[in-house]
């Protein structure tokens, strides 16, 4: 069991740091609520288990080749671009009164799901991380536990998910229309910042 709840920490501690789906989430959680932001995380997740599966079963090399690379690094840039610059334009349209229920749900899901599927640094992310826990796991033990800590990772991350929406949800009650406005440009400018982070790195191999 405390090998259990060690691999559950591990998941929270991968999803902690702040990147483009923790922007993302502060952001619709507090123009659309907790369900919108969590469901940002939700794709997210999703997106990060297909990796885990990936690395499960070994697909490593064709990720590896620069055209693959190169590749997710320009979709992503687009994907972070679009993001920003449409979170930037509604950013001045936002009142406090109908700001929440106006977008889809299903879009705040896929969203969160091309934003992590595309982004490169997670995929490097779990094929060294992940990578690494479930060779040293492998090694010591069976399939059917090696299954139990993978979903232990998978919990910790979903649990981060809830925490995260709902600390941005909450944060609604104590803001006022002009500071809504701030925190959805800030919000914006952050993934443009990513995006054009991936952009460069896209840029860096194919001129490499």
């Amino acid at each position: 069991m405390n090998v259990f709840i060690s691999y559950i920490l591990l998941g929270l501690s991968l999803a902690a740091p702040i990147g483009p789906i923790n922007a993302a989430q502060i952001d619709r959680g507090i123009r659309n609520g907790f369900m919108h932001s969590w469901l940002i995380g939700v794709g997210a997740v999703l997106a990060d288990g297909l990796y885990m599966l990936v690395v499960y079963i070994g697909v490593v090399k064709f990720l590896e080749t620069e055209f693959m690379q190169t590749f997710l690094w320009l979709f992503g840039c687009f994907v972070l671009i679009y993001t920003g610059a449409e979170t930037m334009m509604n950013a001045g349209k936002l009142e406090l009164s109908n700001t929440r229920g106006k977008e889809p749900l299903s879009k705040s899901f896929f969203t969160g799901f091309f934003m992590s599927i595309s982004n490169p640094l997670t995929i490097l992310f779990w094929l060294g991380i992940y990578g690494s826990v479930l060779a040293k796991t492998a090694a010591t033990y069976e399939t059917t536990q090696l299954v139990l800590y993978s979903s232990a990772i998978f919990i910790g991350l979903l649990i981060w998910d809830i925490a995260m929406a709902g600390v941005a949800s909450s944060f609604r009650k104590y803001l006022t229309n002009h500071l809504l406005v701030i925190i959805s440009l800030l919000s914006g400018v952050s993934l443009i910042g990513f995006g054009i982070y991936f952009g460069y790195q896209a840029f860096t191999i194919i001129l490499g």
